[in-house]
């Protein structure tokens, strides 16, 4: 069932029961009230018959001329005087042991039996006590109820209708902007990622889904550049390695080649061989950064500690470099230093970045900052290297990509790729600020939030 019958059917149920309840209230009060004036005009001729037929007065005369005169009598009407000390009874119906309590209370009782109405009171004369009875029909009374019953029954079905009807109307105005919505995301595949929906002015949900697959498409788009970018660049990475290799193992395998000539062409093989090692671990390690994480192990980590780990791991690489780790900004609770991460990748992108800031710092000091904000952990690693040039800064973070001044220095432009993938897979980010002939400052920022 699509969403429009949906709403149409559940706008209508409601409806229903809306309509229903408002008319069994109707009804319930209507049949009430309808006879209470009957009632009343019931409860007017006990009063006077009691006072004709039970007191002695000079006036009963006068009072049985008017009512004979002035009070129409209503249809079926009866007039029963009772001596509650007979057992026989001379009304037409047995009426209920209640009607007869209420009158034994010294209150005037009443009874309805289908369209015939009973009225009755306890009278005390100086003869005895007696109980005055009246019974009439109402014929009226039902007919009016009958009305409204029907009345109420139609009204009820052509509701129904009317509100399947607006039901119907009003879901295929409110799923208009949806029906378009979906019309636009299906024209879009992977051949015109760069086309975009129709975003209205203001903040309801269609606007919000609309700006919500925007943006997903915006991502979208950016991933098929990046993986182009990077199948590209990957290639062409891997082909120079093997062209070289190639090259070499022809120059040797050439008759009357020197011994000197051999090992230095085996030597070359020697280092592009590494190097394609080195490539092949890396974009390997690209690949295992964009898993999600849940089935890798994750351990509640002392950031701290393990910036002592990559400090000792850096030095092991770069003896001569000049590595300070800044405390002066810990929080007093240790908890807020203890992160849920995964250790091998978290380690792997900090030392990352350390090594890179070595690397291009010419063993100038590289400053290590850890600090804690009570949400958010940050680690800043700033250098005094060579800087970065404003047109690279935007370009660091694609894979293979290296900046123009770092020609001189070895590197395959995987690292901090490499780095801002696993960063991200911890809900973090990482920012950059760099200077070229000044420094780089790379700061790392963890939620404290458990992952």
């Amino acid at each position: 069932m699509k969403i429009a019958q949906k709403i149409t059917l559940l706008f209508a149920i409601l409806s229903a029961v809306i309509i229903s309840l408002l008319s069994g209230f109707v009804w319930y009060f209507s049949n009430e009230f309808a006879f209470e004036d009957f009632y009343k005009r019931l409860e007017a001729r006990v009063n006077i018959a009691a006072q004709i037929k039970l007191y002695e007065d000079d006036n009963n005369s006068v009072y049985a001329k008017m009512r004979n005169q002035y009070l129409e009598r209503l249809p079926s009407e009866r007039e029963f005087i009772i001596d509650p000390k007979k057992t026989t009874s001379q009304l037409d119906r047995e009426l209920p042991k209640s009607f007869y309590k209420k009158i034994d209370a010294g209150l005037m009782a009443r009874y309805r039996f289908e369209n015939h109405f009973y009225a009755g009171k306890y009278f005390k004369t100086s003869k005895g006590g007696y109980i005055v009875i009246i019974s009439a029909n109402d014929p009226f009374g039902f007919r009016e109820l009958e009305d409204l019953q029907k009345i109420l029954i139609i009204g009820f079905f052509l509701s129904i209708i009317l509100s399947f009807v607006v039901g119907w109307k009003f879901s295929d105005y409110m799923l208009t902007p949806l029906r378009n919505i979906i019309k636009s995301v299906k024209k879009i595949k992977a051949e015109n990622l760069h086309m975009r929906l129709d975003v209205k002015k203001g903040s309801d949900e269609m606007s919000q889904l609309a700006q919500t697959f925007n943006n997903m498409l915006n991502r979208l788009e950016t991933a098929f550049e990046t993986q182009n970018n990077f199948i590209s660049n990957a290639s062409h990475e891997l082909r120079t390695p093997l062209t070289v290799i190639s090259a070499e193992v022809e120059l040797a395998m050439k008759p009357n080649q020197e011994l000197h000539h051999q090992h230095k062409a085996l030597s070359r093989i020697k280092d592009e061989a590494e190097r394609l090692e080195h490539i092949l671990t890396s974009l390997l390690g690209l690949a295992q950064s964009g898993f999600n994480g849940k089935n890798q192990p994750w351990e509640e980590v002392r950031m701290d500690e393990l910036l002592w780990e990559i400090k000792g791991s850096v030095n092991q690489v770069y003896p001569n470099s000049n590595i300070q780790i800044d405390f002066s900004k810990l929080p007093e609770d240790e908890a807020l230093l203890t992160l849920k991460v995964n250790k091998n990748l978290i380690k792997l992108a900090i030392s990352n970045v350390v090594s890179n800031a070595c690397k291009y710092s010419n063993e100038n000091l590289v400053s290590i900052g850890i600090e804690s904000t009570g949400k958010t952990l940050s680690i800043a690693v700033t250098d005094r290297g060579i800087g970065i040039p404003q047109t690279d800064i935007q370009h660091i973070f694609e894979p293979f990509y290296r900046a123009s001044n770092t020609n001189d220095y070895k590197g395959y432009g995987v690292g901090l790729p490499l780095s801002l993938n696993i960063i991200r897979l911890h809900r973090g980010s990482i920012s950059i600020k760099s200077q070229e002939g000044i420094g780089t400052e790379i700061k790392i920022m963890l939620p404290l939030i458990s992952v």
